[in-house]
């Protein structure tokens, strides 16, 4: 049997440093980037996101990033196939591939090889399904399939399932690994975070975050899809619409919004115990290129 091809993963919290880390791995390797942001992925949304900058790249090829229009429709399949793409590009140009992201859900998309349907989404369907909590969703889920293992929390897949038999397809979902990956967790401890989260904000705001949304709006971006796209675009451009009142309002319910969304993360991401979870406060690129290392040995 093939050995599978090996796949770095950098994954954690917001403000946590992962993309920095992802840099100077990939240069250390010889590696490529990809990037597993779902917000990232659009054009224009560039300081909300915490996309990497051009400069701060030093050279290393990143990719799905600015790689769709914002308000296009993009989908967790949309990714995973770029994704597939992307790293197997790397990997036949002989370079190491890094998927470096906070998405929960798209790295795991990639690193358990989730087997999705090709049927395109029946919209209509799909409105329908999200006029239902998460709870409820499972719960019709478990109805049709009583036996299904599945995360009862994972809104996006057990939608996705539900659509699938709504069109008659009675597939069970399963996992279909492409890659040996090695799962690299990077965050801090909570009073450093919220400090973290703290400063990058308002280094972001200084630098034009709220012109950014502004620009958005300008350009025909729906106010329905910045409110989708959560914290940043949420709260800035209610802002802006003055459906919140004051700057220093949407400022303070911008950051505990990101701090909420930071323990989720780790929520997340503490499920998989596959993650080595680096020392921040040590050598945290010492450790990584250690363990990196002996991996690819």
């Amino acid at each position: 049997m093939c050995a599978k091809p090996k796949l770095i993963v950098v994954a954690g919290t917001n403000a946590s440093g992962k993309s920095g880390l992802g840099v100077d791995l990939a240069e250390r390797f010889g590696g490529e980037v990809i990037s597993a942001d779902s917000r990232q992925v659009f054009r224009g949304l560039d300081l909300g996101s915490g996309k990497i900058a051009p400069e701060e790249t030093r050279g290393v090829p990143h990719h799905l990033i600015d790689v769709c229009e914002p308000g296009a429709f993009f989908s967790m399949h949309d990714f995973q196939g770029l994704a597939y793409a992307a790293i197997d590009g790397a990997l036949a140009r002989g370079r190491l591939p890094f998927l470096v992201g906070g998405t929960g859900l798209y790295v795991a998309s990639v690193t358990e090889g989730y087997v999705m349907s090709d049927a395109a989404p029946d919209l209509e369907y799909r409105a329908y399904l999200e006029t239902f909590s998460t709870p409820a969703l499972y719960d019709m889920l478990v109805r049709a399939v009583p036996d299904i293992d599945i995360e009862r929390n994972n809104r996006n897949r057990v939608m996705r399932v539900l659509e699938k038999l709504h069109a008659g397809d009675d597939h069970v979902p399963h996992n279909q690994p492409r890659y040996d990956c090695l799962k690299l967790g990077v965050t801090w401890d909570r009073e450093t975070l919220r400090a973290r989260i703290d400063e990058r904000l308002e280094r972001r705001l200084r630098q034009g975050m709220v012109d950014e949304v502004r620009g958005l709006i300008d350009r025909g971006v729906s106010l329905e899809f910045l409110d989708k796209l959560g914290l940043e675009y949420r709260f800035i451009s209610r802002y802006v619409a003055g459906e919140i009142p004051s700057y220093e309002e949407m400022v303070d319910k911008l950051g505990t919004a990101i701090k909420q969304f930071a323990k989720r993360q780790m929520t997340w991401f503490r499920r998989d115990k596959d993650i080595h979870w680096l020392d921040m406060t040590g050598d945290p690129l010492g450790e990584a290129s250690a363990l990196i290392e002996a991996f690819i040995r």
